[in-house]
């Protein structure tokens, strides 16, 4: 291999697609970031297109490499965006639907009477996933229920179902494929076998004539067509979901390490050899897989809200992100809880129907305590799943929201764990060229393993008693939030 070949990292995410050059030292030489919205038609709906999704990928990779020569891109690794679901026309590659993004509640009501009918404990026993709405299976369901409504097209094979990951490999051309840890976000995947499962296709209403054959997380896939100025014929070598593929940048197969990705919505992530221990709090999934025998599973907790939860309260009282969370790093919240149930709450509780709650305001209560408040919510619901997930001594931070210092020390301080911030950016993206390098054999595992991972370390402040008080207060706020009787983490639901 020549030393100055590269791989292009794309990173599909919810709110931008990113892409990186990354040298044969895993250096970081390039990088570029598209934009892209997002439309709520209705209350609880969450769509985007897929046309500027793609746009996207195809504007943020000509930016990459402008200055750089095309031809140095020994692969293309992807991460993505993840339980995003499309319909598109097999013949003509053009999409029938909307994307139905992961945060989309549409499909509530249907996991609802699916619970109620009996089909949850099979859900998350083949799954290991809960009947919510935020996964791609009854997403596909109420899809084709819109555009083929008896399924006859379906049948035939003339469309296409997919997650994001599926749709822009399809622009490739080539098989219609999915990778399997995105697979196993849809709830249409027995996560232990990497197979489809009949029983579950059947519930949801999708025909597997619409599904994409599931491959490992280093293929193969369709090679770079139409996606310029890349030449046609670069191998695509590695696919990830973006909170997977961040967690691979981590390293985090390395042992005690657990993940938290601090975005819109937050994902925390630890490998588990045993696939037994999920319980009902947490999920069960595919981390990444090597090879069809080299599959890594683990546990997964999921926020809807965390960064965004900042933003909404930007816009509620005309101030930025930045202006709140400068307010919250001199503030105290002063017994003020802002539980951000906008679409109900996710991991460990699992109650769709959990409504947003601000407690605990008096009338000396201002802007500084309330946003002191809602930059704690994101450090109380990860440090929730964190202890559901194991005795993980190491927290290791990424994402937009993890660049703040005041909440990663809050977060040290309620889990009493030590929080290791990366400092390197856009590490989804990364952790898709770090597998994509090894499917080039650009590197080795060994000097994989060398690479440059700087962190800032931050160490709890207080004690276990100061903890257990913080966490009692805000568990008492999330019981008001909740449409039931409320849970402790890791029980049931």
């Amino acid at each position: 291999m020549a030393r100055d070949e590269v791989i292009l990292a794309i990173d599909q995410g919810t709110s931008s697609t990113k892409a990186l050059l990354v040298d044969r030292h895993g250096r970081v030489v390039a990088r570029a970031s598209e934009p892209l919205g997002q439309v709520q038609p209705r209350p609880g709906w969450v769509e985007q297109s897929p046309a500027e999704v793609w746009a996207g990928v195809v504007a943020a990779t000509r930016r990459c490499l402008d200055g750089h020569d095309p031809r140095s891109v020994a692969a293309v690794g992807i991460s993505n965006q993840r339980e995003s679901m499309v319909l598109w026309d097999r013949a003509t590659g053009e999409p029938v639907t909307p994307i139905l993004g992961w945060q989309d509640q549409r499909t509530a009501g249907r996991c609802a009477s699916l619970a109620a009918e009996g089909f949850g404990d099979l859900v998350r026993e083949v799954t290991g996933l809960p009947l919510d709405p935020m996964f791609s299976a009854a997403k596909g369901g109420w899809l084709l229920d819109h555009a083929d409504p008896d399924r006859t097209r379906s049948g035939r094979g003339e469309l296409c179902l997919g997650t994001v990951d599926s749709w822009l490999l399809s622009r490739f051309g080539g098989e219609h494929v999915i990778e399997i840890g995105n697979a196993a976000r849809t709830q249409l995947m027995d996560v232990r076998t990497g197979r489809w499962d009949p029983r579950l296709l059947k519930i949801f209403g999708i025909p597997p004539e619409v599904l994409p054959r599931i491959v490992p997380s280093t293929g193969a896939f369709p090679a770079v067509r139409g996606l310029p100025p890349l030449p046609d014929g670069v191998p695509v070598t590695a696919v990830l979901g973006d909170s997977h593929a961040a967690l691979f940048a981590h390293a985090g197969w390395r042992p005690g390490r657990v993940k938290a990705t601090y975005g819109t919505g937050s994902s925390i992530m630890a490998l588990c050899p045993d696939t037994t221990v999920a319980g009902t709090a947490l999920c069960l999934t595919v981390a990444w897989a090597t090879g069809p025998d080299a599959v890594a599973h683990a546990v997964e907790g999921n926020i809807r809200s965390s960064g965004s939860t900042l933003r909404w309260l930007a816009d509620v009282v005309g101030r930025t992100p930045e202006e709140l969370a400068d307010l919250a790093a001199s503030a105290s919240s002063d017994g003020v809880h802002l539980v951000p149930a906008f679409g109900g709450l996710s991991a460990p509780w699992w109650d769709s129907d959990a409504e947003a709650v601000l407690s605990g305001m008096t009338l000396g209560t201002r802007l500084p305590q309330i946003a002191r408040a809602a930059l704690e919510s994101i450090a109380f619901q990860v440090e929730d799943v964190v202890a559901t997930a194991g005795p993980h001594q190491v927290l290791l931070a990424d994402g937009g929201a993890a660049a703040n210092p005041t909440l990663m020390q809050i977060q040290a301080d309620v889990s009493g764990r030590e929080v290791r911030q990366s400092l390197v950016a856009d590490l989804s993206a990364l952790g898709a060229a770090h597998l994509a390098g090894l499917g080039a054999a650009l590197w080795s595992w060994p000097e994989l393993e060398d690479f440059d991972r700087t962190v800032r370390v931050f160490s709890p402040r207080n004690d276990a008693a100061e903890r257990r008080r913080m966490l009692g207060a805000w568990h008492q706020a999330v019981s008001r939030a909740r449409s039931s009787d409320p849970s402790i983490p890791g029980g049931t639901p």
